[in-house]
C-alpha cells in the first residue's frame, strides 16, 4: 500500500487520470454519459494548460519538441466529442513521462549505487588504543588510525595496518572477486571490508580520497545531454509539420473533422522524446558497470564515431612499473652479492628504478645494508659507503668516472642497464625493463574492428624506443621526444576525427583535455589526468578503452533505432488513421503500445548478458619489454 501511495504522489497526473477514469466508468454505468464527457474534457483541458506552460518554457530555452501535437490532439478530440480518446491521450502522455522516469532510474542504477554509498562515519582509534570514537568521515585526518568493521565501507583512502584483509572493490573497479591486501598495502575508500575487522591508517582526507573523486565524476556524468538526443528534438519540427499536413489533408479529402483528430491522436511520438535519453542513460550505466565512468552522453556519441586513437606509452601501453630482467655480475661477485649491494645503495635514491632493484632484492630474501654515508647525484646515480666498501650505482657514464673498466651491456630492444662499481672496480650491471601490457596489441586490433582505423603513439621517449613498442603492439604512426605541449599540437593536427586520447599521468592532462574524447587510466593515474578526461577507466586494464568504444557504438545505434522506430510507427498509424481505419480511441491505445515498445527497446543499452560474454579482450600476446626512463 505504501508503495502504491508513493507512486501516486510521485506521478500525480497519472494518479488523477486513473481515478477520473474509474469515476467516469461509474458515471457511465449509471447512465450519466454527459457528465462523463464533461469530466474527461475538463481533465484534458487541465493537462493542455500544464503541457502548454511547459512547451512555452522549452521554446524560450530554444528547444522545440512535439508538445504542440499532443496539445492539438487533446483539443481536437474534445471538440469532436471523442472524450474517451481524450482520456487515453492524457494517460499516454502522463504514463509515458512516468515510464521514462522509471526507465531512467533503472538505467542509472549503477551510477546511483556509487552515489548512495558515500561513506559517512569513521571509527577512530584514539592513540592506537582499543577506544573507538565514531566521527564523521569528513573529520578524519591523515595519519589517523581507523577501525573498519566486517562488511563496512572504508571511509577514506588508507594503508592497511592489520596483517591482512580482503576487500570488495567491485563498485570502484568492476572486479567481482575480493582483493586480498596485506600490511602496508593501500586500501581504497569505498571498498567493502570482508568478514574480519581491519585496522587502517588514513593517507588522504575524505574530500581527496578515491571514492569521493569517483562520486564527483559520476555527478558530472549524470547531468548531460548527448548531441544525438538534441538531434531527436530537431526531428520534432519536420515531424510536427508532416503530421499536421497529413491530418489537414485527411480532413479536407474526407470532409470529416473527426479524421483530423484521429490522425493527431496517433501522431504523438513520445518515443522520440523519451527513448533516446533513456538509451544514453543506459549506456552510461553500462559503462559504469564495466569500470568506466563516462562524463556525459555526448562522450558516448563521440566514442561511437571515433576515427583515430592516440596512446601515451609509459603506464598506458606498458605497465609503467620497471622490472628487473636479469643480473649480470663480474668476477668475483655473484648475482645475489651484486643485487644486494645495488639495493643497499638504491635505498638512498629517488629514481624510479630504485624501487624495482629493492623489490628484486627483497624477493630473493637478500639483506640490505644501512649507511649514513650516501650521496645521490640526480639523474646520474648514487655513491654510498658500507664499512670499508665504496659502492657506486647508476648510469654508465657516472659509474665509469669511478671505474674506468666499465663497459656497455649487451642489451636487446627495450632494455636499460644499471651499472655498479665497487672500490673503483667495475662489478657488473642489472638489466631492467618495463613490460608491454599483455592485451595492448589485442586492444588496438579490437579498436580497429570497431572502426577506429588510425592509431598513434605520442611519447617523450626516444624514437628507437618508441618504434620498438609500436612494432610490438601494432601502431604505425609514432611521434617521439614529445613534451606535453608537443602532444597537444600533435592531437590538434590530426585530421581523422573524432580523436580518442588514452593516457594516465599528469603530463597527459593537457592532451586529454584537447582530444575529442580523453580517456584516463585512472587506476594508477593522477587526479589531474582524471579530471581533464572525458572518461575514466577505474581498472588497470587497457582493453576497457575498446570496451568504451563498443558501448558508445551500441548506445548510439540503439538510440537511433528508437528514434526511427518511433517515427516510422507513428507515420504508419497516421496514414492508416487518415483513411479512417483507426478510430481515435483505438489510436490512443496503439500509441501507448508504441511508447512502451520503444522505451523497452531503449533499455537494451544497459547491456547485461552482452557484457558477461564480452568480458575483457580475449586475445593475448606474449609479454614484451621496453626501456624505462634513464636517470
Amino acid at each position: 500500500m505504501s508503495t502504491l501511495t508513493g507512486a501516486f504522489r510521485r506521478y500525480p497526473v497519472v494518479a488523477a487520470t486513473i481515478l477520473i477514469g474509474l469515476l467516469g466508468l461509474l458515471l457511465w454505468a449509471a447512465g450519466l454519459t454527459v457528465a462523463v464527457q464533461w469530466l474527461f474534457s475538463a481533465l484534458g483541458l487541465v493537462v493542455v494548460g500544464i503541457q502548454g506552460v511547459g512547451m512555452i518554457k522549452r521554446m524560450r530555452q530554444g528547444s522545440f519538441g512535439v508538445d504542440l501535437l499532443a496539445i492539438m490532439a487533446i483539443i481536437a478530440t474534445i471538440l469532436v466529442g471523442e472524450y474517451v480518446a481524450t482520456l487515453l491521450i492524457v494517460l499516454m502522455l502522463s504514463g509515458g513521462a512516468a515510464l521514462e522516469d522509471y526507465a531512467a532510474g533503472r538505467a542509472q542504477r549503477e551510477l546511483n549505487a556509487l552515489l548512495d554509498r558515500v561513506p559517512q562515519i569513521a571509527h577512530l582509534l584514539r592513540g592506537g588504543s582499543s577506544d573507538v570514537d565514531d566521527v564523521p568521515a569528513t573529520l578524519v585526518q591523515i595519519g589517523d588510525l581507523l577501525l573498519v568493521r566486517p562488511a563496512e565501507i572504508v571511509p577514506v583512502d588508507a594503508d592497511l595496518v592489520s596483517a591482512s584483509a580482503a576487500f570488495d572493490e567491485s563498485s570502484l573497479t568492476g572486479e567481482s572477486l575480493p582483493v586480498e591486501r596485506h600490511a602496508g598495502d593501500p586500501v581504497l575508500s569505498g571498498s567493502i571490508n570482508g568478514q574480519a575487522a581491519a585496522t587502517v591508517r588514513a593517507t588522504a582526507l575524505a574530500a581527496d580520497s578515491q571514492y569521493q573523486q569517483i562520486v564527483a565524476l559520476v555527478a558530472e556524468a549524470a547531468a548531460s545531454k548527448a548531441p544525438v538526443v538534441r538531434l531527436a528534438d530537431r526531428y520534432a519540427v519536420p515531424f510536427t509539420a508532416g503530421a499536421l499536413l497529413i491530418a489537414g489533408l485527411a480532413w479536407f479529402v474526407s470532409g470529416d473533422p473527426v479524421r483530423f483528430a484521429e490522425v493527431l491522436v496517433v501522431a504523438t511520438p513520445c518515443p522520440l522524446l523519451l527513448a533516446a535519453p533513456v538509451a544514453f542513460m543506459g549506456g552510461m550505466s553500462r559503462a559504469a558497470r564495466n569500470g568506466i565512468i563516462v562524463k556525459g552522453g555526448g562522450v558516448l556519441e563521440k566514442l561511437a564515431r571515433a576515427k583515430t586513437v592516440v596512446f601515451d606509452k609509459t603506464g598506458t601501453l606498458t605497465y609503467g612499473t620497471p622490472a628487473i630482467a636479469r643480473v649480470c655480475p663480474e668476477d668475483p661477485f655473484s648475482e645475489d652479492e651484486l643485487l644486494s649491494l645495488a639495493a643497499s645503495a638504491e635505498q638512498y635514491s629517488s629514481h624510479v628504478l630504485a624501487a624495482s632493484v629493492i623489490t628484486a632484492a627483497e624477493t630473493r630474501g637478500l639483506v640490505m645494508q644501512r649507511t649514513e654515508s650516501a650521496v645521490e647525484v640526480p639523474a646520474h646515480g648514487v655513491t654510498a659507503r658500507f664499512g670499508d666498501q665504496e659502492v657506486v650505482v647508476g648510469k654508465l657514464s657516472f659509474v665509469a668516472e669511478h671505474a674506468p673498466d666499465a663497459y656497455p651491456a649487451d642489451l636487446s630492444g627495450g632494455e636499460l642497464a644499471i651499472y655498479l662499481a665497487v672500490d673503483g672496480r667495475y662489478a657488473g650491471c642489472i638489466v631492467a625493463s618495463d613490460q608491454v601490457r599483455d592485451n595492448a596489441r589485442a586492444t588496438i586490433a579490437a579498436l580497429e574492428r570497431l572502426g577506429v582505423r588510425e592509431s598513434v603513439m605520442l611519447t617523450g621517449d626516444t624514437r628507437p624506443t618508441a618504434n620498438h613498442i609500436a612494432r610490438l603492439v601494432g601502431i604505425t604512426r609514432v611521434r617521439a621526444d614529445c613534451l606535453p605541449a608537443d602532444k597537444v599540437d600533435a592531437v590538434r593536427a590530426i585530421r581523422e576525427r573524432p580523436v580518442i586520447m588514452v593516457g594516465d599521468g599528469v603530463n597527459d592532462a593537457p592532451v586529454l583535455a584537447v582530444a575529442d574524447v580523453g580517456i584516463a587510466m585512472g587506476a594508477k593515474g593522477s587526479t589531474a589526468a582524471s579530471e581533464s578526461a572525458d572518461a575514466v577507466i577505474l581498472l588497470d586494464d587497457l582493453s576497457r578503452a575498446a570496451r568504451a568504444v563498443a558501448i558508445g557504438r551500441d548506445t548510439v545505434r540503439i538510440a537511433l533505432q528508437c528514434i526511427w522506430l518511433g517515427i516510422a510507427l507513428s507515420i504508419g498509424l497516421m496514414i492508416a488513421a487518415a483513411f479512417g481505419l483507426i478510430p481515435a480511441t483505438v489510436g490512443a491505445l496503439l500509441q501507448e503500445l508504441v511508447d512502451l515498445a520503444t522505451i523497452l527497446n531503449a533499455l537494451r543499452a544497459i547491456g547485461g548478458r552482452r557484457d558477461v560474454r564480452a568480458r575483457g579482450v580475449a586475445a593475448r600476446i606474449p609479454a614484451a619489454t621496453q626501456p624505462v626512463p634513464t636517470r
